[in-house]
């Protein structure tokens, strides 16, 4: 069997923050008197808060976009703590496999290290990952390839050797231009165009990993 490294995206696809981070920009943009609905909400979730912040307050400066982003986070944080969080269908078994299997395993993810440090704690992952890219560790964004490239190096393993499994086209598009080949898990939405695309990770077949780095 060919072993090589995964880059997990953590958001929407080893677990599902969805309504924490919702309720988190709700109550943190209101506080800034910027009512916020759902649906905008969803057309940035996966964006990195630089990019977000901008769209709802037009002109912001880059102090206030720290500012916002921070509360935002914090209370994000509180909810993760305070409401628990599952790893979704199939995270736990296949991260805990492939570790077993010798897999390298990194958390490629465009949110801040806290946030992914918090959400590792709750679902007692940790110890699976030789590695955690967050939101400090680039300056570019999906999908931009930055944020793989930099999880596959610090595992020491080429672009070829690297698969990434992520819920987002942004995320799949960033793959693409690293290089790597890709895992899609949509659970709600259209199939992602990547090199393996299922509704869950529960779907996939036993030798889906191996199969891609052949």
């Amino acid at each position: 069997m060919t072993i090589g490294a995964v880059l997990w995206d953590l958001d929407g696809t080893l677990i599902d923050s969805e309504q924490y981070h919702w309720l988190a920009w709700r109550d943190t943009m209101a506080a800034e008197g910027v009512p916020l609905t759902h649906p905008q909400f969803l057309k940035t979730f996966g964006l990195r808060n630089d990019a977000i912040i901008p769209q709802w307050i037009p002109g912001a400066s880059v102090e206030q976009i720290d500012r916002i982003a921070n509360a935002k986070e914090r209370l994000y944080r509180r909810l993760v703590s305070e409401g628990g969080l599952a790893p979704l269908p199939g995270a736990a078994e296949w991260t805990k496999r492939l570790a077993s299997d010798g897999w390298r395993q990194a958390i490629a993810s465009s949110a801040p290290r806290e946030n992914i440090d918090a959400v590792l704690a709750v679902i007692g992952l940790g110890s699976v990952f030789q590695a955690v890219v967050s939101a400090e560790d680039v300056t570019l964004g999906k999908p931009d390839p930055q944020v793989f490239l930099t999880a596959a190096s610090r595992l020491g393993s080429t672009p070829v050797q690297s698969i990434v499994v992520e819920d987002a086209p942004v995320g799949i598009e960033a793959a693409r231009r690293a290089g790597m080949p890709s895992i899609g898990v949509s659970r709600k939405g259209p199939q992602l165009p990547a090199d393996l695309a299922v509704a869950s990770l529960a779907d996939l077949p036993p030798d889906a990993f191996s199969r891609l780095l052949k």
